[in-house]
């Protein structure tokens, strides 16, 4: 579609593997202005943790004040109880993060049944601005297996939500910090927050090189563990997304889609399997994210990886997409997206644009229409380097 001209009106889907998805950023601003108000007070029965309970159940050093009444008892969240929490009324009263290792919470058939979730965009919503016209489509490929040898660092982001358990993707990226060992994984904005009028989701893990040896839809929710989940389950400690995703994001049409990205910072389920290595230890590498914003002219070709779910896809292979990347404008007022022809479905958002020789991410899937032609991401600046730091820094 080119910048000139009326666009044809039709109706398009962003690929959220993750229905707006959630996270861990720790920020008041995510209750939008519609939310229901929460009393700041916490309750006359509420108890903070000890350092063995906090450890035990993955809690930060301080439960949140304003914790809905329900969770605040400790012994439910011992004996599990909490698990039967209100999504809606986590979404409207969780203002920070909460997320707890859960043992086989995420077995090989919880997995399979986690779905992609969908959102439309209208065509009239991206004919201002630098917008280059629409890329042919490019049919996804399957990435050859086993993922651990021929694969980049790229897995399954799961997830709770008010709709069920939900599926994104996710890259294993270098941390500066902790050099070679890095435990971070970049996604989607959606893959982690619902957006302007949601919150915070639930049993957020990512599994790197998910299905490693190929099992057929049928054969997963019986798969062997180290079938499924090759180098263990990760779940997320902490987390950010972008101010503008949460003030902007949403579930249906374009909003938020500029700057739609988030970083998770996770941790093994089974530590003592797991012998103390980092994410990037355990998968054998990661890739830098690069926040320039490089022009497209100077980029050879962009790959988009991931799991996409949605049919004719089934979300059980890694497939990706090499295209020269365009631009997408959906607000004048925010950053241009990168845009490549690429037929994956819902489900692969949140997963890394590579770089041609694989070594630098520049973007993450984040929308992409009905016709499934083609996939836009956004531009990592500063506003992403910001959601980066910010994650890197806490232990």
């Amino acid at each position: 579609m080119s910048s000139t001209g009326s666009p044809a009106r039709r109706q398009r889907r962003v690929l959220a593997g993750a229905a707006a998805a959630a996270a861990l950023a720790l920020t008041a601003t995510a209750c939008g202005p519609e939310e229901a108000p929460v009393d700041p007070k916490p309750s006359a029965t509420a108890e903070q943790p000890g350092q063995d309970l906090r450890e035990e159940l993955g809690l930060p050093d301080k439960l949140p004040e304003d914790l809905p009444a329900a969770l605040q008892d400790l012994d439910k969240w011992r004996n599990g109880a909490w698990k039967n929490w209100d999504r809606e009324d986590w979404l409207r009263e969780a203002r920070e993060f909460i997320n707890p290792i859960i043992e086989d919470y995420w077995d090989p058939d919880r997995m399979k049944d986690a779905e992609e979730s969908e959102r439309d965009v209208d065509d009239s919503e991206i004919d201002e601005g630098v917008t280059d016209p629409e890329p042919a489509a490019v049919e996804a490929e399957e990435v050859p297996l086993p993922y651990t040898e021929n694969a980049p660092p790229v897995g399954k982001v799961l997830m709770e939500t008010p709709q069920g358990p939900m599926v994104c993707s996710g890259t294993v990226v270098k941390d500066p910090a902790n050099p070679g060992k890095s435990n971070l994984v970049a996604t989607a904005g959606h893959c982690v927050h619902a957006g302007e009028k949601g919150g915070w989701f639930r049993n957020v893990v990512f599994v790197p090189h998910y299905n490693n040896g190929g099992l057929a839809p049928a054969e997963l929710g019986k798969g062997a563990p180290d079938q499924v989940s090759p180098h263990g389950i990760w779940w997320a400690k902490h987390a950010r997304t972008t101010t503008h995703w949460i003030e902007s994001g949403a579930s249906t049409g374009g909003a938020g889609a500029p700057q739609d990205f988030a970083m998770l910072k996770v941790q093994p389920e089974n530590k003592s399997a797991n012998g103390g290595k980092s994410l990037e230890e355990t998968v054998g590498g990661a890739v830098e994210i690069d926040f320039g914003t490089p022009g497209v002219q100077s980029i050879e070709s962009l790959t988009a990886n991931g799991y996409p779910a949605a049919p004719p896809f089934s979300g059980e292979r890694m497939f990706r997409c090499t295209d020269g990347p365009g631009r997408l404008t959906l607000d004048p007022s925010q950053p241009t997206m990168y845009r490549i022809g690429c037929t994956m479905t819902g489900g692969s958002s949140g997963g890394g644009w590579l770089s041609a020789d694989g070594g630098r991410l520049l973007s993450v899937t984040s929308i992409g229409p009905l016709t499934h032609d083609w996939l836009a991401g956004p531009r990592l600046g500063d506003e992403a380097e910001g959601v980066f730091d910010a994650v890197s820094s806490l232990s």
